[in-house]
């Protein structure tokens, strides 16, 4: 059995920041994020742009380029705190252990290699040993693990000959090709059509099962979220404000910003009411974060109360009958128990 954490999770990361450094002024990209991810948990990441998830993604799989830096935290994979280790050594980590499916597959594929080059190319980076035939014979049965057909010849094909949705099945090959404990997925199926994305739904569902990963899945969609996850995790300005398990989340929202979120979801009946509503204003520049809450100037709590706007919301624990909820909000209880505030 794969090395755990301490506490049984698969990764735990801890008050985890990121900030990029741009002449006098620090962009807290990420900021004291920290929560801990089961072998078998499918955690949603959902916010608006901007709102840090592929910061966090990047910062986890220790890929922040200069100006950026992972300035505190810790990220514990196996029991072993990855955010320490060299380059190089996250190199033997980065596929093996945790491993990245991309919104846009063509940042993954080289357009001048073929399809069986780019993931025997994968297999040996970790496996050295492996013998070419065995190297082919392993890249055809991840190519028709992801449903491409006629796996052999396609092999030999370069990526421009395969559809955007074929592509992606390849970077999920790739992804998966060395059974790594973690995949994390940034918006893997934004750049596709409805029914692509839920075919691509349905073979990473497959997938994960299969292999037992516990993935991060990173969108902007709530309904993939909804379908797809099992808890989720809520980031406005670089910080999680509400964290729970989905059914929570599509029934009863605690933190302003999620319910405010869910508000802007399309369905028939809102549709038929007229234009979906927004969420006014926007984010604050993360370079010259306020005092107290960053959501306080559009939030319809807290926007004319003057302890929003003075003072910092901690985290809130909260029970509820399908598990606890974390809510950074000043009036997370009293929304939590239904009281007007």
């Amino acid at each position: 059995m794969d090395a755990l954490n301490d506490n049984g999770s698969v990764l735990s990361v801890r008050n985890l920041s990121t900030v990029f450094e741009t002449g006098n002024a620090a962009t807290c990209a990420v900021r004291d994020v920290s929560f801990d991810l089961r072998p078998d948990e499918r955690l949603g990441i959902v916010g608006e742009s901007g709102s840090g998830k592929s910061a966090m993604a990047l910062s986890i799989l220790g890929l922040i380029e200069p100006p950026g830096r992972v300035s505190g935290g810790e990220i514990l994979l196996g029991g072993r705190d990855i955010s320490k280790l060299s380059d190089r050594q996250m190199g033997a980590v980065r596929g093996k252990e945790i491993a990245l499916v991309l919104q846009d597959p063509s940042t993954a594929l080289d357009p001048v290699k073929t399809i069986g080059r780019q993931i025997i190319e994968v297999l040996a980076a970790h496996e050295p040993d492996l013998k070419r035939k065995a190297a082919r014979k392993r890249a055809v049965e991840l190519l028709e693990d992801v449903d491409i057909s006629h796996a052999e010849r396609r092999l030999d094909d370069y990526p421009h000959q395969y559809s955007g949705g074929m592509r992606q099945r390849v970077a999920i090959a790739m992804a998966i090709a060395l059974n790594p404990k973690v995949l994390i997925a940034d918006e893997p199926t934004t750049a596709l059509d409805v029914t692509t994305q839920a075919q691509i739904l349905s073979l990473m569902d497959r997938l994960v099962e299969d292999h037992n990963t516990a993935v991060i899945f990173i969108t902007h969609n709530l309904g993939v979220v909804s379908e797809f996850c099992d808890s989720v995790a809520v980031m406005y300005t670089g910080r999680f404000v509400e964290t729970s398990g989905v059914e929570h989340i599509f029934s009863a929202p605690t933190h302003p910003y999620s319910e405010a979120l869910l508000n802007c979801v399309p369905n028939p009946e809102k549709l038929a009411q007229g234009p979906l509503p927004a969420i006014t204003g926007f984010p604050p520049d993360l370079s010259q974060l306020p005092s107290g809450c960053s959501f306080a100037p559009r939030c319809p709590v807290g926007k004319d109360l003057a302890q929003c706007y003075e003072k910092a919301p901690v985290t809130h624990r909260i029970s509820c009958p399908d598990g606890e909820v974390g809510v950074e909000c000043h009036f997370a209880e009293a929304r939590a128990r239904g009281a007007s505030t």
